[in-house]
């Protein structure tokens, strides 16, 4: 009988993944049954622990747990941040345009827009009367206004339409003053001396050379038409672009209530302003230093070249009868500048700012007075009040 070898003894048979098992070979001497595996255990130390496998688990909840927590922390740390106005401990600024266009009109504070009516008189009702004295009649046109403060102490009908007159000079003279060329020679034209009969003119001629500074004069002194006219063509190269300048400064100082259609105020249904409108000019006047110096003057001669060559002078009186003292203002009352305007429809105007004893500036008008005399006299009912 043959015996096969035994599996311990074959040295290169591959170790088996399985347990250990050690195999004997049963025969029967004549049946020839199957041979039975008998199983052996492996040793404690090789077998698998039960009780780690289980504590693996618990440390793997554990560990989600803490990171679910540590999660949640977080949250509510950035929720609380957030609704504080912060965040990673920096707080959260307002947009500012200044620090982001630092070259930019909004980084300068200086170029800031101011409201328009910020340093003006400004009343709501078209009459008011704080003195209780002004003489004006009831269908006249006036006011007085307080500069240093910006109250309105009379008006009488300041934003009704009316006819100025030549108080028209006074855009006409801040033209001139804007357009830098007072030093100009401006020759004198056949248009600049043809107007109405009865005009008030200096008396030039076509032909003669006057400087734009002398027609200045000329205009605020004596309010010569034909120097308006002269002004006009000149700085504005035509008479009707000239006129297109007025109305667009009128528009800039917020004249709402002014439509001009010439430069020297000669009645014209469609050339008006109202009181208010008047106001708001002879305001802007007054930041031109020459304005008041000439406006202050009661004379002034004019001395230029004629059309013939030779040397010619004019000798011209102030329009402002209290500046020629044919009026006197109340006591302590100062006459800074103005303007006059006399027509037909327009009756007798003036316009003035004046100082009381203490410094202080105020505006005054007149419009539509039956004569000059009364005129000044209904003008001393309102500067009798600005020194109490």
């Amino acid at each position: 009988m043959m015996f096969g070898k035994s599996s311990a003894g074959n040295k290169n048979e591959k170790k088996s993944a399985r347990p250990y098992k050690n195999e004997r070979s049963v025969h029967g001497s004549h049946s020839g049954t199957a041979s039975q595996v008998q199983t052996t255990a492996l040793p404690r130390s090789q077998r698998p622990s039960r009780q780690k496998q289980r504590r693996r688990k618990p440390i793997g909840h554990t560990i989600l747990l803490l990171l679910l927590m540590v999660f949640i922390a977080a949250g509510a740390f950035f929720a609380i941040r957030l609704l504080n106005g912060t965040y990673l401990g920096k707080p959260v600024k307002a947009f500012q345009a200044s620090e982001v266009f630092t070259s930019s009109l909004a980084g300068k504070e200086n170029m800031k827009a101011r409201p328009f009516a910020q340093k003006l008189c400004v009343s709501s009702k078209g009459s008011v009367d704080r003195i209780k004295n002004a003489s004006l009649e009831e269908e006249q046109k006036g006011l007085l206004f307080n500069l240093s403060n910006h109250k309105v102490l009379y008006a009488n009908g300041i934003y009704d339409k009316i006819y100025p007159a030549s108080i028209t000079k006074i855009m006409t003279a801040m033209l001139a003053l804007k357009s830098g060329k007072l030093d100009d020679t401006v020759t004198i034209t056949q248009e600049n001396v043809t107007l109405e009969a009865g005009s008030q003119v200096c008396g030039f001629v076509a032909g003669d050379q006057v400087t734009l500074d002398q027609l200045l004069h000329c205009l605020l002194v004596y309010s010569g038409n034909d120097a308006a006219s002269a002004i006009a063509e000149y700085v504005g190269g035509t008479t009707e672009n000239f006129v297109e300048m007025m109305n667009s400064y009128a528009r800039q100082l917020g004249c709402t209530g002014t439509h001009f259609t010439n430069p020297h105020g000669l009645q014209d249904e469609n050339h008006y302003t109202t009181p208010y409108d008047i106001y708001l000019m002879l305001n802007e006047a007054m930041n031109y230093k020459e304005f008041t110096q000439i406006t202050q003057m009661p004379s002034y001669t004019v001395t230029y070249t004629g059309a013939d060559g030779e040397s010619h002078s004019i000798s011209l009186e102030a329009t402002d009868h209290y500046l020629t003292g044919e009026a006197t203002p109340p006591k302590d009352v100062t006459v800074l500048g103005g303007k006059t305007g006399t027509t037909a429809s327009a009756g007798n105007c003036l316009a003035i700012i004046t100082q009381n004893a203490f410094g202080k500036p105020f505006v005054s008008i007149v419009l539509g007075a039956s004569s000059k005399e009364l005129l000044y006299q209904q003008m001393n009912s309102l500067l009798q009040n600005i020194n109490s």
